[in-house]
């Protein structure tokens, strides 16, 4: 159970900050997850839901890395709400079983070259707090500097998503795919 009453009505904030779940309801279809313990502070929630809309939706960074950057972060972090987010979203994109499963068991085996590449530039952000020079030049080749930091923008977005649940305890969402931790 969270450790904060889930705001899932903007009658629950003072009316000042009812724009912010407005503007949340209208760019996400719902209040849900994360965004019902962000509320408890609007600003936040309102700042963070906009550079959330333009890391999920409006960057040019392809779909697929982000899911796999995402998924890799809630893995790292042990963030069982944003995992169950991201598991079904990276199935509807493709990912294979094999990728999924590696990711969740923490390995790299079966995971295809180029999925592997951004696993494995999460992992050593995550873990190392630093990425080798190898694995920069690769993806910067891959994706260009903007690619790059959009990426590594993600990575961080996605870590906020992850310490915020887990702080709050929030579980993954009815009929998502539960992580073990």
């Amino acid at each position: 159970m969270a450790r904060l009453t889930p705001i899932t009505s903007k009658n629950q904030v003072a009316a000042k900050d009812q724009a912010i779940v407005d503007s949340i309801v209208a760019s996400r279809g719902a209040l849900q997850g994360p965004f019902t313990m962000f509320l408890h502070s609007p600003e936040l929630a309102g700042r963070l839901a906009h550079l959330g809309a333009y890391v999920r939706f409006e960057g040019s960074l392809d779909m697929r890395v982000r899911v796999l950057a995402a998924m890799t972060v809630a893995r790292e972090l042990e963030a069982v709400y944003v995992w169950g987010a991201q598991a079904g979203g990276a199935r509807r994109l493709g990912v294979p079983e094999s990728t999924i499963t590696a990711i969740r068991e923490n390995h790299s085996r079966g995971i295809p070259s180029e999925d592997a590449q951004i696993v494995e530039f999460t992992r050593q952000l995550m873990r190392k707090h630093r990425v080798d020079e190898p694995t920069v030049k690769a993806l910067i080749g891959r994706f260009g500097n903007d690619g790059f930091i959009q990426l590594t923008g993600a990575i961080g977005y996605y870590s906020m998503l992850a310490m915020t649940v887990n702080a709050c305890e929030l579980e993954a969402a009815p009929g998502a795919e539960v992580l073990k931790v």
